[in-house]
């Protein structure tokens, strides 16, 4: 794979470890602010929701701008907005940089996502895909859990300083190593945005969308609500809350990276595999959560299951949109995040039920079951080639 990739891979590091660290700053927020824990969960959402909406809105905007500008931008962009989040005394400056770094990361993703396409042949589109989501899988490895204990040891400041430092070397990098030119506008021949934008009519490439974003939506259902099942269910300290993240991110990028090999031209041996894999774990991992030993074990197998399924389905979603060449990183960017916004949001009404701290793991089974049925009713979606033919 290129370098540029892996360049690409450490600013989606840095924008990842962003996205997910503040579950575990909450309080600290909070306390500082003089607000609810609750309200200040809402820095959450509206990052979620900034990405759904800024990945096609920023991606449109920035058609006209050559690759490595539009990542440039995008990645200062986002540091400067973590550098104001840093020194801010107000709560709703905070909240208003969640937003603009929202924005950054969608449209930095939807770029970065088109750009990893062009920089490999045509039939390695999902191994790059691998190695973009490898910035992903890694910060839930190391980036999280380094967050938590940075913001443990110093204050939760200190945190936003750290990704924002991550973006300058990140920075250089693009400026380095993505090639000059290759501008994303229609002047060269091609679509315009009237003709991008008209291929999310196509029933494929909706329903792929869809498909990715019911996986995410289970795999970040269960994954926001893993703390509790770690020192409730299971029964262990609250120190084991981080290696059980570190567990189910660790297997995340063994997922990304074995399906990232298969996914271009075997994608239906994945699903088919994969798939049925996915869907017994969430109820095994449900059964046996109070065994340490099973829910560890359990944790690492869902995290290599859910990405490799979910990063497979929006390799389809780069496929089904080559009709799309500047829009359809945005439309794989908007699929990953309306799954990771709605799958907590479905999982936190189980746990108040009968079901308590286990709900969001039978919800996260329930959404696999939903995929899958949808996916065999239509699977001569899932074949290689079928984007090729539509183009032609």
């Amino acid at each position: 794979m290129p370098l540029p990739l892996h360049l690409l891979a450490l600013a989606v590091f840095a924008m990842g470890t962003s996205e997910f660290m503040l579950a575990g700053l909450l309080p600290d927020i909070a306390s500082d602010f003089g607000v609810t824990v609750a309200t200040t969960g809402t820095l959450i959402s509206a990052f979620a929701v900034g990405m759904i909406i800024g990945a096609p809105l920023v991606a449109a905007l920035a058609r006209t701008w050559p690759r490595r500008t539009s990542l440039l931008g995008f990645t200062l962009a986002f540091a400067a907005a973590h550098v104001v989040g840093a020194v801010t005394t107000s709560f709703p400056v905070l909240f208003a940089t969640r937003i603009v770094a929202a924005f950054a990361n969608a449209g930095f993703l939807a770029v970065a996502l088109t750009t990893a396409a062009t920089l490999v042949p045509p039939d390695r589109k999902g191994r790059a895909l691998a190695v973009l989501l490898s910035g992903t899988t890694v910060a839930t490895i190391a980036g999280v859990p380094g967050g938590a204990v940075l913001g443990t040891l110093l204050d939760w400041r200190a945190t936003f300083w750290a990704v924002a430092a991550l973006c300058l070397p990140a920075a250089v990098g693009i400026l380095r190593g993505v090639p000059a030119g290759g501008t994303r506008d229609t002047a060269t021949g091609g679509p315009s945005l009237r003709t991008e934008l008209a291929q999310l009519r196509r029933p494929r490439l909706v329903l792929v969308m869809l498909l990715g974003a019911l996986v995410n939506a289970a795999t970040f259902g269960s994954f926001t609500y893993l703390a509790p099942v770690v020192t409730d269910t299971a029964g262990l300290g609250e120190l084991w809350v981080p290696v059980v993240l570190v567990l189910f991110g660790a297997g995340s990028l063994v997922g990304v990276t074995v399906a990232g090999r298969l996914s271009d031209q075997r994608p239906g041996l994945v699903i088919a595999v994969g798939g049925p894999l996915l869907l017994v774990g969430w109820p095994a991992l449900a059964l046996l959560a109070d065994e340490p030993v099973a829910l560890c074990l359990l944790v690492l197998g869902q995290g290599a299951l859910s990405f490799a399924l979910g990063g497979t389905l929006i390799t389809r979603v780069l496929y089904e949109a080559t009709g799309a060449p500047t829009m359809a990183g945005s439309y794989a960017t908007a699929a990953l995040n309306v799954g990771a916004a709605t799958g907590p949001l479905i999982a936190a009404t189980t746990l108040h039920t009968g079901a308590g701290n286990l709900g969001p793991l039978w919800t996260s089974g329930l959404l696999v079951a939903v995929t899958l049925l949808v996916a065999g009713a239509f699977r001569t979606v899932l074949a290689p080639g079928r984007a090729a033919e539509a183009a032609r």
